[in-house]
C-alpha cells in the first residue's frame, strides 16, 4: 500500500489542552480514508494538522516521504492539497460564480455544476444568502474543481439532504480511485467500498485502525481484538 501522507507521533495543543496525543496515522494514496469520532475526539484536528491549518507541538507531517511539517497551509494547497472544513469554507460576500472562479481560476466551473446542478440557478447569488445545504454544495465544489492530489473533507454530508449526501459520497469514492481522500465523520457512512481504511479517534488518541467491515454500524470496533486500542486520556 502506497502512502501519500502520514502523521508521525503528531501532537497538537490548543493553549493548555492537548488535542492530539502523539498520533501515527497513514493516508494511503488513491484511496478513501475515514476518520471517525465524536465531537472533541480529535478527528477535525487531524485534518487541520494534515492541511497545515494548525501547527504541531511535536511530531512530523510527511508527504510522499518528505517532511512538510513547517510548510504553511497555502503552500500545501499549491502543492495539491484541498481542505474543505465543516464551516467557513465559502466567501459569503462573493457570488456563487465568483466562489467557483476562485476555486479554479484557470478552469471552467462546469464540472462543479454537473456534480451539483442545484447551484446553476444560484450563480448570481451571494454565498452569504444561501441555505446551509447550498453553501455546503458550493464548498464541496472545490473538491471537483481543485485537481488536488490530497482531498480532506470535514463532515461532507453536513446540512445536505440524503440524496445529495449519497451523491457526494459517490463522488468522493470515485475520486479516491486516483487521489487520496480523507473524510471526517461522527458515524460510519453507508455504502463504503470493501477495504476502506477507517481510523477511530477517542480523546485525541487512536482507538482503532482497520477496515470498515470490522466496525459495527454505530462506528465502533466489533470486537476487542481490533488493530487499535482504546487509550483513555
Amino acid at each position: 500500500m502506497s502512502i501519500e501522507m502520514r502523521l508521525r507521533a503528531a501532537r497538537v495543543r490548543y493553549g493548555p489542552l492537548e488535542a492530539l496525543h502523539g498520533i501515527d496515522l497513514p493516508v494511503p494514496a488513491a484511496a478513501l480514508t475515514v476518520l471517525l469520532g465524536r465531537n472533541g475526539s480529535g478527528r477535525t484536528t487531524v485534518l487541520r494538522a494534515l492541511a497545515g491549518a494548525v501547527p504541531l507541538s511535536a511530531g512530523r507531517v510527511l508527504w510522499r516521504g518528505a517532511d512538510v511539517t513547517r510548510l504553511r497551509a497555502h503552500d500545501r494547497a499549491r502543492r495539491g492539497l484541498c481542505f474543505v472544513p465543516d464551516r467557513g469554507a465559502v466567501y459569503p460576500g462573493l457570488t456563487v460564480a465568483e466562489n467557483l472562479g476562485l476555486a479554479a481560476p484557470h478552469s471552467p466551473a462546469a464540472p462543479a455544476l454537473v456534480a451539483y446542478p442545484e447551484l446553476r440557478p444560484l450563480l448570481d447569488r451571494r454565498a452569504g444568502t444561501l441555505s446551509g445545504g447550498e453553501r455546503r454544495m458550493l464548498a464541496l465544489s472545490r473538491v471537483v474543481l481543485s485537481g488536488a492530489r490530497v482531498v480532506l473533507v470535514d463532515e461532507p454530508a453536513l446540512g445536505l439532504s440524503p440524496p445529495v449526501a449519497a451523491r457526494t459520497y459517490t463522488l468522493l469514492a470515485e475520486l479516491a480511485g486516483t487521489v487520496a481522500v480523507v473524510v471526517a465523520e461522527q458515524r460510519l457512512p453507508p455504502g463504503l467500498r470493501p477495504g476502506t481504511l477507517v481510523h477511530e479517534l477517542r480523546r485525541g488518541a487512536l482507538a482503532f485502525s482497520g477496515q470498515a467491515a470490522e466496525l459495527t454500524p454505530e462506528g465502533t470496533a466489533s470486537s476487542p481484538g481490533g488493530s487499535g486500542s482504546d487509550r483513555p486520556r
